[in-house]
Order: C-alpha cells, then structure tokens, then sequence
C-alpha cells in the first residue's frame, strides 16, 4: 500500500560538506527537506521508490532498477568521506515491470551485470536528508522516466499504483526527485522569453490544488522551454497517487541559483 508521497529537489549545494557557503542559500530547502522526512518516519514505509531523471534512460522504456544492492557516494562533488549501502526491493521491481509490460507499456528491469547498483544524485541527495529520520532499515526502488507521452508516464504511475496498492502487504512510499525549471536567471536568445517562473508559479499552483488535469496537459512548448528536469517524476507520481484523497502541502520554494528547487509533502490518506 503506498502510505506516502512527496516531492523533491536533489541540489548536492544544499549538504553543507558540498555547497560549504553556498549551501546557506537554499537552508529553506533544506530545512523542508528535513520536515518531509519527519512524515516519511510517521508513514513508517518498507519500502520507498525513487523517481530519478538522472537514472539511465532508454527512449521508450521505464527503467526500473532489478538489482538487489545499492550503493552511492558523493565523491563527483567533492565529498570523499560518505558512502550509502542499501538493499532495492527487488520482489516489487519486478511486479511492476511485469505489470507495466502487461499493460502496454514497455519497462525494463535493469541490471547491468555488476555486483552493486550506483545510485545518481537524483536518488542520493534525497536519501541523504529523508534516510535520517527513519527509524528502522528500508529498502530503496530506484526507477528513471523515459521520452514517452505524459500519458503513459501517469499510467506507468498507475501500475505502480495497482501492483503496490493490491498485490503488496507492504507500506510503501513514493518520492519523485527533480528540479523546476533550470531557466529562472536565464538571458534568454533574442526574440525569444524565458518562461521558468511562470512554469514554476503554474505547476506549483496546479500541485496545490490537485489539479491533475492541468498538469498533464501543461502546453509541451511552455514545458520544453522551461527547461525542467522534474515534470515527468512528478507525472508517474501522480499516476501513482491518482483516485486518492490527498491535500498536498508545499513545505518550500526557492530558487537562489537559478534552478527551481519545491518540496511538496502530498498528503495522502491512508486507506
């Protein structure tokens, strides 16, 4: 059953031993980030899937992750000294991967032959700051976006939803990492407007109200120019959550390097 959903940033500047001076300008984040995970710990999940735009991508296929161990560091960016161990929830990986096949939509459950998974910052930055409240071991479901429709990202959500709602006794959250729009401090090309507040203000409005609807139907030139990398995580999330009751709350917003970093706790009810 999915007892909780959320949604998230994944700056590397927000973790102090990263972003040193600059992880001050985006405490709020941070500071949300930390609420969130103090909901996540009431939620008390098994298991908690995370949407990564920075997983591998293949065009037409959703990726999920079928390899049973998991490992990340921060070493890209300069932090040597972290490392993260983990266990994926392999049973339900490959439900659901079976479940989207079945259901006309092309999935693949990704291992790449090597003895351990390493999560991207999509995954990693996340868990940093949602890992630290939660009171037991869980385990971790990386999966990544493809190029195919809105639709089919929402119905992806969808078997997500069926497989994880009726097949599995387990509690089980699920968390979509991305940015807003990359575009906000942008000179934009002559002749041309940047648009990334107005994508911003529009989806983060439309997420308040649980406007599904106006989210998926987001003009795709205003998306594309915005220059997101969270919009798809944020429709297989939803497809996941849809038909539910949920208030969704927008802990913070920001935006000091450019990049539109929003926490959402999305505030289902349990069934």
């Amino acid at each position: 059953m999915i007892v909780f959903a959320g949604i998230v940033p994944h700056p590397p500047l927000a973790l102090p031993e990263i972003g040193k001076e600059d992880s001050k300008k985006v405490k709020k984040t941070a500071d949300a980030l930390e609420r969130l995970a103090e909901g996540l710990n009431l939620a008390d999940p098994d298991t908690i899937i995370v949407v990564s735009p920075h997983m591998v991508h293949y065009p037409h296929l959703f990726n999920v992750c079928g390899m049973p161990k998991l490992s990340g560091t921060f070493e890209g960016f300069g932090w040597i000294d972290y490392h993260f161990d983990g266990k994926n929830d392999t049973k339900l990986a490959a439900e659901i991967v079976d479940k989207s096949e079945n259901s006309g939509l092309p999935a693949i459950l990704y291992d790449n032959g090597d003895t351990e998974y390493e999560l991207d910052h999509g995954v990693m930055v996340p868990l940093h700051f949602l890992l630290g409240k939660i009171e037991h071991s869980v385990k971790i479901l990386p999966m990544g976006y493809s190029i195919a429709s809105r639709a089919e990202h929402f119905a992806f959500g969808q078997v997500i939803s069926e497989v994880c709602n009726k097949k599995s006794s387990n509690r089980i959250a699920i968390i979509a990492s991305g940015d807003l729009s990359h575009r906000l401090l942008d000179t934009p090309p002559a002749g041309e407007k940047t648009n990334g507040r107005e994508f911003d203000k529009e989806l983060i409005a439309s997420l308040k109200k649980g406007d599904e609807y106006s989210i998926l139907n987001m003009d795709e030139e205003f998306v594309e120019k915005a220059g997101e990398c969270g919009y798809r995580s944020i429709l297989i999330m939803l497809g996941a959550i849809s038909g539910r009751n949920y208030a969704p709350k927008l802990y913070s917003y920001e935006g000091p390097f450019g990049v539109g970093y929003a926490v959402f706790d999305m505030g289902i009810e349990e069934i």
